[in-house]
């Protein structure tokens, strides 16, 4: 079960780079991918990651009121409502995607947030739109 996780180098992937130092495995079904700021992210990014076999996509951004490009993380909140409206349209549950904020010190809260969104990779089975061969 594929799990792909976008994450703010600043926020969420300072704080995945933290969980590996401090020795908090992630999932191995975790991929992240890190953006220099969330608010570049757009719908479309999100909704390819399905298409191309994530059963499960989380956002990790810097905490609200905190983000380092200002307002990155809210642009990637739109962006996810966005993504999540498109989502079930074609009938899939929005409990696939999920956006996160958290404190580059948060090493604890993104292995949480990680083994949650792999919880429901599981729960859910794999993604219906993943492209077949």
């Amino acid at each position: 079960m594929k799990v792909i996780g976008f994450v703010c180098e600043h926020g969420g992937a300072a704080a995945f780079t933290l969980a590996g130092e401090r020795r908090f495995p992630l999932p191995s079904e975790v991929t992240l991918i890190a953006l220099p700021c969330l608010g570049r992210l757009g719908a479309v990014h999100i909704l390819r990651a399905f298409r191309e076999g994530a059963a499960a996509v989380f956002v990790a951004g810097c905490l609200e009121g905190n983000c380092h490009h200002l307002y990155g993380n809210l642009e990637a909140g739109k962006r996810v409502e966005q993504a999540r409206r498109i989502l079930a349209q074609v009938g899939m549950d929005g409990r696939r995607l999920e956006i996160f904020h958290l404190s580059s010190d948060q090493a604890w809260k993104a292995r949480e947030m990680a083994e949650e969104m792999v919880r429901r990779a599981r729960e859910l089975g794999p993604s219906p739109l993943e492209a077949r061969a």
